[in-house]
């Protein structure tokens, strides 16, 4: 072989040897991570189970496949409220849930869902994006080894469900009542006695009478839990979550590993659906509210306003008590009243003040 022959050659093995080692980031780019998520919510189950189901393989196809979602509905790897701590364990990489389940461990939990008289769904996406919510939220979750996202919300929620029916405070008295959060230290105020069940156990404990009545969440979740055969009364509007915000609460060491690519598309798989749950159940909630009336009897009740009354003086006990707690929830509480106050104030005059008007001239009512 000449010179020139030789030279040519060598030429083309470099180029070759050049693209091998370009192509090496593309192979090392189809490198699977796992990412176990546990969930509070049963298998398909209508609205919370299909929305969490829905943002577990949306993360997945973001990604093309580099994160490896394995999704473990309520008591398939873990019990619902044990998600909190298979995560920050580490056992798990993330949960969707609503985060007023831990407020056990520390009382904020309970702002970053919902809490009597609080924030609506707007007023809250409002607050987490722009008002200071997600830093106080970050604090919070950091101590615990999390990083948190809102991933759903389901509006304002119904009263509950009642086997008699309740037209003053005292009616309330010496109920067993299903209510996690805050929601459920108001009724403890009134002589309600509080009890948390995850979803899947509500409708047994109902026809049992182990409990005498229950929230959920709305006509489309309500109906689908059969909550109508065993209590008729059902009460509008939920004092407790006027704005449920549902969370991904990720495994922090882990989800700071990730790329920073892959870190963007679960935060904005997150944000898709959060805006994608609620409207997908404000569409049904009207339909199935029809469905509650007119198919299985269901007498819809408004609370008188002695009751709503009692419900704020027993929320604002309780605000006082949860403060105490620590700094941080004092703060959190004031940063959600501030908000409460001015996103309040607009909403009064433009959503509040509009649709009373256009209901009213089209003969619009419950």
């Amino acid at each position: 072989m000449d010179r020139r022959s030789f030279l040519k050659n060598a030429s083309i093995g470099a180029t070759a040897a050049a693209a091998t080692t370009l192509a090496a980031p593309a192979v090392r780019a189809q490198t699977t991570t796992d990412m176990v998520i546990v969930s509070t919510w049963p298998r398909d189950f209508p609205g919370l189970g299909t929305s969490a189901q829905r943002l577990a393989a949306r993360i997945g196809e973001l990604t093309e496949g580099r994160i490896n979602v394995q999704y473990y509905a309520a008591g398939e790897r873990v019990g619902a409220f044990d998600s909190f701590d298979e995560v920050a364990s580490g056992n798990a990489q993330a949960y969707i849930g609503a985060d007023y389940y831990w407020k056990g461990k520390h009382p904020a939990w309970a702002y970053f869902t919902s809490v009597p008289f609080g924030l609506t769904y707007a007023e809250m996406d409002a607050w987490i994006k722009f008002g200071g919510g997600q830093e106080l939220w970050d604090e919070l979750a950091d101590s615990y080894g999390l990083q948190n996202f809102a991933a759903g919300n389901t509006g304002v929620q119904m009263g509950g469900w009642f086997n008699k029916k309740v037209e003053t405070a005292d009616d309330l008295k010496g109920l067993k009542f299903r209510m996690p959060g805050l929601g459920g230290d108001v009724l403890a105020k009134l002589g309600v006695s509080p009890v948390s069940l995850p979803g899947g156990q509500i409708y047994e404990n109902l026809v049992s009478g182990a409990i005498d009545g229950t929230e959920w969440v709305g006509p489309w979740n309500d109906y689908y839990l059969k909550l109508y055969e065993a209590a008729k009364y059902y009460y509008y509007p939920g004092m407790h979550e006027p704005g449920s915000q549902l969370a991904l609460g990720t495994n922090k060491s882990w989800y700071t590993s990730l790329p920073k690519i892959d870190q963007q598309i679960i935060k904005a798989a997150c944000m898709e659906e959060n805006a994608v749950q609620m409207a997908e159940t404000n569409h049904n909630n009207g339909i199935y509210l029809d469905k509650l009336i007119k198919e299985h009897g269901v007498k819809l009740e408004r609370f008188s306003d002695e009751i709503y009354d009692a419900f704020g003086e027993a929320s604002e006990e309780v605000f006082a008590e949860t403060v105490e707690h620590s700094d941080l929830t004092r703060r959190t509480h004031e940063s959600f009243v501030k908000a409460r106050s001015e996103l309040g104030r607009w909403m009064l005059l433009a959503d509040t003040g509009y649709t009373e008007q256009r209901n009213r001239v089209l003969g619009i009512s419950v």
